[in-house]
């Protein structure tokens, strides 16, 4: 009924049946490809005045973050609605479409020596609304910020088909309230993100990758270098802790280590390797990789996240990814605790965690009671860090028992009204955000 329908109302409009997912769930029952705004507009003024419900995505990477229902009526893919629309080099701003590939975006303003500073997970796989929608940022957070730092302006369709804009197109801009900040990270529960414009930076000079290892789990030496980097003028935009296990993917070698980006003119990269050449305790090992072989590295990182892409329930063991944040210190504690997990259940952990912003992103593999006791006692020891564990990706059947998002903060009341403000009918990615809204 919705398929005819829709291709009644919207004749040129990509429409195609979908089907249920009771694996990752948020699939629908029809899937529509808008390539213009009027489009998205169109549907969603259609779903809002005839009670229809929409799920909405990018490329599909992040199915599996959040939701409880295993099909909407419509699932809005905004995977064909990309390009660039606007890219300003002498001012460093670029606007661009939502469902844009992020790696593509990349590789048009590397061609203009510039970058969009963040670096989510499976850059390879995700739209640029995508990684806005869900605030997704990486171990560079400590150099570059998060999304909320570099977004000047939104372009956002709001449930009943109402268009708005936030912020503006110039980095100067302090008018008002943030309103950037009320979609950033919001899942798509309260509007369609349909243009972004993003404050630029560099591509650096010189980059580099400094890797240190250290033998027989001396983690007492490990820490104690930490804390004198950062009293020392070291300025890495990554100072990331590598479990050995992920190591051991990464390297070959199954040892703690630290991964550190330098990025700068060549002479102050090369300055920084030396200090911290000079600074490594003993029994150590470190290599110094730059440029592509640097970029390599971090892209390799960047994608051992599981995905919603190709993942089925045929698989024999699942991938779970959780999001933890914790003080800066406490990556330490965070990652031992994984190494804990691994060797008392029948699971494989592994995981990285920056020192610079206190960010964790840990991946579990095994059967479905293993996995839900080892996030039960991640949480357990989150929870006396003062921290947080997300879980980022999960099938339903499992995020129906655990609560990926955790308990409700305090706040709750205020993400419960906006929504019951924004979108009272409850058209828009229905439970997929904290608390259920």
């Amino acid at each position: 009924m919705v398929l005819s329908d829709l291709k009644f109302a919207f004749p040129d409009l990509a429409i195609e049946p979908g089907s249920i997912d009771s694996w990752l769930g948020n699939s629908g029952h029809v899937h529509v490809y808008p390539t213009s705004e009027k489009e998205v507009v169109g549907l969603l003024k259609f779903a809002h005045d005839h009670g229809k419900t929409v799920s909405v995505q990018g490329n599909g990477s992040k199915r599996g973050f959040g939701g409880l229902k295993e099909s909407y009526d419509v699932l809005l893919s905004l995977s064909k609605y990309t390009g660039v629309i606007e890219h300003s080099p002498g001012d460093m701003v670029v606007t661009v479409k939502a469902g844009t590939p992020f790696h593509e975006l990349q590789a048009y303003l590397a061609k203009h020596q510039q970058q969009v500073s963040l670096d989510p997970a499976m850059p390879h796989l995700s739209t640029v609304g995508g990684v806005i929608a869900s605030n997704d940022s990486g171990p560079k957070r400590m150099g570059y910020g998060s999304a909320r730092d570099i977004v000047l302006g939104l372009k956002v369709v709001y449930p009943d088909g109402t268009i708005i804009r936030t912020g503006g197109k110039v980095v100067k801009n302090v008018a008002g309230y943030d309103m950037n900040k009320l979609f950033i990270g919001s899942m798509g529960t309260i509007g369609v993100i349909t243009e972004i414009t993003l404050k630029l930076r560099p591509l650096p000079k010189c980059e580099s990758l400094v890797f240190v290892s250290f033998q027989d789990n001396r983690l007492d030496e490990l820490r104690s270098f930490v804390v004198k980097q950062f009293d020392s003028t070291l300025e890495p935009t990554a100072f990331e802790l590598i479990s050995p296990s992920l190591a051991e993917q990464l390297t070959g070698h199954k040892r703690w280590a630290l991964a550190i980006s330098l990025e700068d003119v060549e002479s102050s990269v090369i300055y920084q390797e030396n200090r911290v050449k000079q600074a490594v305790p003993k029994h150590t090992d470190v290599h110094i990789f730059r440029y592509e072989e640097a970029r390599d590295f971090w892209n390799r990182l960047l994608s051992i996240s599981p995905n919603g892409i190709g993942e089925s329930a045929e698989q024999a063991e699942m991938k779970v990814g959780l999001k933890i944040g914790v003080k800066n210190i406490d990556v330490l504690q965070v990652l031992e605790e994984c190494v804990e997990l691994q060797q008392h259940h029948n699971l494989v952990v592994y995981g990285h965690g920056g020192f610079g912003h206190g960010l964790c992103h840990v991946v579990l593999q095994g059967t479905g009671g293993e996995v839900e006791t080892a996030i039960q006692a991640l949480r357990s020891i989150v929870q006396k860090l003062n921290g947080y564990a997300i879980v980022k990706h999960i099938p339903l059947f499992l995020r129906k028992i655990i609560h990926v998002w955790g308990d409700k903060p305090d706040s709750f009341f205020l993400f419960e009204g906006i929504k019951a403000s924004i979108d009272p009918r409850r058209v828009l990615n229905e439970t997929r955000f904290i608390g259920g809204i």
